[in-house]
């Protein structure tokens, strides 16, 4: 079998606001194509949510962390969707507030069925806080895929940022592939090109062709050379 990259091919600029949910009860069927995104309330999400789909009003920003206070869903094409989820760590409400955010992220978490990766974003400046390490830790254990955004790479020079990005990956490596991390700013774009790679290869897995199907296109073209083609592992 040999992968078709150009199958299924997303387009982010496409991508509109579908719904928000208070409760896993209210989220859209759970029978499609999920990857939601994660972090502590001042870690950049709506704006990466942003620079990913080119529009800059599609999620909510607010000079205010932490007002992300419902799960809201964005398609990206049909069954492919994002998640925003609530914020944590810094927003100023209430303790049982926080308790009702912490509830709804856990459920929809272990209970999600649609949900293929999480993006986890962490402030460049301040990687790998408690709440980045607990989430981590779920991933792992669920298992799930974790893709990191280390984001506001505009904030640092570039051996800065680069330092960073070594240091959480070498702080990271026992969890062999299971994650991946890079650099992110919504300010200069720097990474929007991988982080749709990689939502693109977890909402849209390349199309294999069997051999037959190798086989019959190469024999219409008069050029038939069939290989042992082996699948990816």
């Amino acid at each position: 079998m040999k992968a078709d990259p150009q199958a299924n091919r997303l387009d982010f600029t496409g991508t509109r606001f579908l719904q928000s949910a208070s409760t896993l009860s209210q989220c859209p069927q759970d029978n499609a194509d999920e990857v939601a995104f994660v972090g502590r309330s001042n870690a950049g999400k709506s704006s990466a949510i942003n620079t990913l789909t080119d529009q800059t009003k599609l999620a909510r920003t607010s000079k205010t962390p932490g007002r992300t206070q419902l799960l809201n869903f964005f398609q990206v094409a049909e069954g492919k969707f994002l998640v925003d989820l609530p914020g944590f760590g810094y927003a100023k409400v209430p303790p049982e507030v926080k308790a009702k955010w912490q509830k709804q992220l856990e459920a929809y978490l272990r209970e999600r069925k649609s949900l293929r990766g999480l993006v986890l974003l962490m402030d460049c400046r301040h990687p790998l806080k408690d709440f980045d390490r607990m989430m981590i830790e779920w991933c792992a254990q669920a298992p799930m895929s974790v893709h990191i955004l280390l984001t506001k790479s505009d904030k640092l020079k570039s051996g800065a940022k680069q330092k960073a990005l070594l240091e959480t990956r070498r702080a990271l490596a026992g969890y062999g592939d299971m994650i991946t991390i890079q650099l992110f700013s919504a300010l200069n774009h720097e990474g929007a090109g991988a982080l749709k790679g990689r939502l693109q290869s977890w909402l849209c897995p390349p199309v294999l062709e069997t051999d037959e199907e190798v086989e019959t296109v190469e024999a219409a073209s008069g050029n038939v050379n069939i290989e042992n083609i082996k699948s990816p592992n």
